[in-house]
């Protein structure tokens, strides 16, 4: 899993990284995404943002790998994204 936040301040830069990471992962922040994406996915996602990003005067993408023992280590206070909730229920396939 990897966790990318993003700080740009230009609304239309803003928007079209948004909506790239909704494609990726989940948002649970306003400004925060879980990917659960493997390494190869990341490389198109992050060639993808630092595209986005290239002029970019101000502002910042922060992307972090989380491993999946620490992942598993993660505190939330506060209410759950439910959507990131429901991702963590286990599944059955018959």
């Amino acid at each position: 899993m990897y966790v990318v936040s993003y700080d740009i301040t230009e609304d239309k830069r803003r928007n079209k990284i948004a909506k790239l990471l909704e494609g990726y992962g989940r948002r649970v922040q306003y400004s925060v995404f879980e990917c659960r994406i493997n390494e190869k996915k990341m490389k198109v996602l992050y060639a993808a943002l630092a595209d986005l990003t290239r002029d970019m005067q101000e502002g910042s993408v922060y992307i972090y790998p989380i491993c999946a023992s620490c992942e598993k280590k993660r505190m939330i206070i506060g209410e759950e994204n439910r959507e990131t909730a429901e991702l963590q229920q286990p599944v059955i396939v018959i």
